[in-house]
Order: C-alpha cells, then sequence, then structure tokens
C-alpha cells in the first residue's frame, strides 16, 4: 500500500510477517498536495517475542509526528481480533485515523468486504487494492482533507547523508544519537536494519537528510528475502547520497568487507567520511588514534583522500563533528576550478617531476588542463599519447594537484586524452555538420 501511494518501489514486499521493522518515509504527491508516508511493522499486542516491543515503540513515534493514521485491514480475511486491538489503541492517539480495507480488487465485492469494518468504530472503511490501484484515489481524497493548511517549504534540498557499513559497526546506534530520539531499532542481532531509514534534521540552518541502510554482508552469505532486498536498496542508497558515512568497527578494525564497501563509494564518485564508530571500548593511550589512524588509512588506501573520525555512539563523543566533516566534503565535491588556476598547478607539477620518457626516446607532453565537471570534480588533461602516461605519474599529478587544490574528502577523476583522439573527434564533427 506504501509503494502504492507514494508510486514507487521503496518498501520491501515480501511474502513473510515482520518484514519491516523500523519506522520508513517515503514522500508522495496527489492533487496539489505534498505529503509524506510513515510505513510502520505489523503490530502485534498479545506477544513480547523478538522486536515486537521495539515495532510497537516506533509506531507510537509515528503517531505522534501524523496527522493522519491510515489502519489497513484485510478485506478478504474480514475483521480479527488483532484489528479489534489495533482500533482500541487507536482510539487512545489524538490523530484521526482512516480505515482501509486492502485486497477488495472487485469494485462490487468491495464495498459488501469493507461494511464488515465499520464495527470498528473509526468511521468509514475505504475499499481499495494496493496491487491494482483501484479505491486509493478516493481513499487520498479523503486522507488529505484532513490534513493541516499548507506549510512553507524548504528552500534549498537537504544534504543526503547515506550511513554505510557492515552488520552491528553501530550505524543505527549512530543515527539515534544524531536525532536525538529513538529513530532505529538497534540489537545485536545481525541484519535487524532492512529498509533504508529517511530521517530529516537541520544543523545550524542546513536541512540534513540522513540514511541509515542495511548491514551489507558478503553476496555469498545473503539469501534471496528481506535481507536481499534491503542491501540492494542499501546500494541505490549509496548512489542518490551527496556524502557517505562509511562507519568502521574500532574493535573489529578494517576488514575485508570494508575495503569491499570503501571501493563502492569510490568507485559511484561519492563524497565520503570514514567514522571508526565503539571508540569507547579501545582500550587506548595517547598514541592509540594516530596508530589506528595510520592502519586504517594503509587498507583504505583508496580513500586517502576521507577524513577519519573517532566516535561512540554510546556517549555521543565526537558524533556532532560528523555534521561539519560532511559539509566540508560536499562543498568540495560540488567545488569548480578555473582552467587558469587548474594549469598553474599542472606547470607546478611539470617543474618538480617531468613526464616518463620511453626506450625509443618518446617523453610525454603534458599540454594543458580544464574542469568539465564537478559531483564528484572531474578534469580532462590533454597530452600527445595517454599510453606515455604511466600509474606512477596519472597519480603523482593528482596528488599534485590535491595539494595544490584542495578537494578533501571526495575522490578525483582524470581523463587523459591524446592528439589522436581530439582529431578523431574533430572530424567526426566536420561529418556531422557536412550536408548530405
Amino acid at each position: 500500500m506504501v509503494n502504492r501511494l507514494c508510486q514507487s518501489r521503496e518498501a520491501i514486499v515480501h511474502d513473510q510477517p515482520g518484514v519491516t521493522r523500523d519506522r520508513t518515509y517515503q514522500e508522495g504527491f496527489w492533487g496539489d498536495r505534498d505529503f509524506k508516508v510513515v510505513d510502520t511493522g505489523g503490530l502485534v499486542f498479545d506477544d513480547d517475542s523478538e522486536f515486537l516491543p521495539e515495532i510497537r515503540e516506533q509506531a507510537d513515534i509515528a503517531l505522534e509526528e501524523a496527522s493522519v493514521a491510515l489502519l489497513i485491514v484485510d478485506g478478504l480475511q474480514g475483521i480479527t481480533a488483532a484489528d479489534v486491538s489495533i482500533a482500541e489503541w487507536l482510539r487512545c492517539h489524538p490523530c484521526q485515523t482512516v480505515v482501509a480495507v486492502n485486497k477488495c480488487e472487485s469494485p462490487e465485492q468491495g464495498l459488501a468486504m469493507a461494511a464488515e469494518f465499520w464495527s470498528l468504530g473509526l468511521g468509514e472503511p475505504y475499499p481499495v487494492s494496493a496491487i491494482h490501484g483501484s479505491g486509493t484515489g478516493d481513499l487520498l481524497d479523503h486522507v488529505l482533507s484532513l490534513f493541516p493548511p499548507k506549510q512553507d517549504q524548504l528552500e534549498e534540498d537537504p544534504i543526503q547523508i547515506a550511513i554505510i557499513g557492515r552488520p552491528n559497526v553501530g550505524k543505527s546506534s549512530l543515527l539515534n544519537t544524531i536525532s536525538g530520539e529513538s529513530r532505529a531499532i538497534v540489537s545485536s542481532i545481525r541484519g535487524t536494519t532492512r529498509d533504508t531509514i529517511d530521517t530529516l534534521i537541520e544543523r545550524d540552518g542546513q536541512a540534513w537528510r540522513l540514511v541509515d541502510t542495511a548491514g551489507i554482508r558478503r553476496r555469498r552469505s545473503v539469501n534471496y528475502g528481506p535481507e536481499f532486498f534491503g542491501i540492494n536498496r542499501s546500494f541505490k542508497a549509496i548512489e542518490r547520497s551527496d556524502v557517505c558515512v562509511l562507519v568502521i568497527d574500532a574493535l573489529d578494525g578494517v576488514t575485508e568487507q570494508d575495503q569491499r564497501l570503501a571501493g563502492i563509494i569510490e568507485e559511484k564518485g561519492r563524497a565520503c567520511v570514514v567514522v571508526v564508530n565503539k571508540w569507547d571500548a579501545v582500550e587506548k593511550d595517547s598514541h592509540t588514534m594516530p596508530i589506528v589512524e595510520k592502519e586504517v588509512r594503509s587498507k583504505l588506501y583508496f580513500l586517502d583522500w576521507a577524513t577519519i573520525l573517532f566516535t561512540s555512539a554510546v556517549t555521543g563523543k565526537r558524533v556532532d563533528s560528523i555534521f561539519a566533516l560532511a559539509s566540508i566534503a560536499v562543498q568540495q565535491h560540488r567545488r569548480r576550478v578555473s582552467t587558469s588556476v587548474v594549469n598553474e598547478i599542472l606547470q607546478e607539477a611539470l617543474s618538480w617531476r617531468s613526464p616518463p620518457t620511453t626506450r625509443g626516446g618518446r617523453q610525454g607532453r603534458l599540454y594543458y588542463g580544464t574542469q568539465v565537471a564537478s559531483s564528484p570534480p572531474s578534469f580532462t588533461l590533454f597530452v600527445n599519447e595517454p599510453k606515455l602516461f604511466g600509474d606512477t605519474y596519472r597519480r603523482y599529478v593528482e596528488r599534485h594537484l590535491r595539494e595544490g587544490l584542495g578537494f578533501d574528502g571526495t575522490p578525483l577523476r582524470l581523463f587523459w586524452r591524446g592528439k589522436k583522439q581530439r582529431e578523431a573527434e574533430r572530424d567526426l564533427s566536420r561529418q556531422q555538420i557536412m550536408p548530405s
């Protein structure tokens, strides 16, 4: 139903009870109104087994924020004792409640199926079909009529932070500490978080959208089902983020899976801050932090441009510093530099170290460079022959660009274009503009 109302596929749909645990947010639009749908886990009141108390707590918080509560019931199954319990529970909350009777695919039979749910005492039940979409327009018309008047929207889009890491490194605890509330269920059981959990907060006048993601395990360890879908959403969260916070367990150190995740962040061209969490649990002295930082950098050598921060989600130490570092990383990620400045840095690099020469006497020549894109910052370097510039010299040029221009917290992209490439492109351009 959430996917239908928001015209998305974000909510995990799987034929298994208890797939949804945390409360997750999606944005929708109907008529002239934008709205948010908060999806919560299935409610059970006569059982306190694994996660059920936490799911009820998350639903309680969602109702405190909501303007309207939408109770989804099963029209094929009919009214149940669980529906009656939830209806009684909803009467204790101040927000208005609307009953949506799902699985009413037949318009003729739908009204008869919905009639039974008048006995819940929550007003008119609306027959709908989440699969086919029938009845959802009338439902949204009624729900939106209960909304308060429109409020002014934020002028600036929020910066999106994706919190990425292996299972049990403290991602959900970090989210709860940052947001100052029990935003995500925290458990020592692996795979507790399945959906990507969006949280909108404000710091120093800047809006931020924090996205807590499912812990990403090795592919061979993941079975098809809720965890598989959750991990796919984690990869999508990396792609749509402005900056990734890669969380590493201070007790475990950098693992092979951490290296894979770092590689994905670099490959996708996302800005990044590396957070070493659970620092409070480490026995340390004045030399521990530099030693651990050196070890982390040696294993995450392809993220040598990322800032490393040591935090504790339990005590809250240095957690607020994530925003300052993420803000710098995003600014650098979006930054553009003039061609004249780029070429000053390149000329300085050439004066310190000339391009390599082959055994046959051919030497690479670097003519000039220019920035062609941002997010991530991308530069095209014009040379005589790209093959004459080996990996070592290319790394030297990138390092010199970083030293001269900064770009802390973001990857760089360097494109090496040779003379033959430029001539081929000019010939193709001429052919395209010549009349037939």
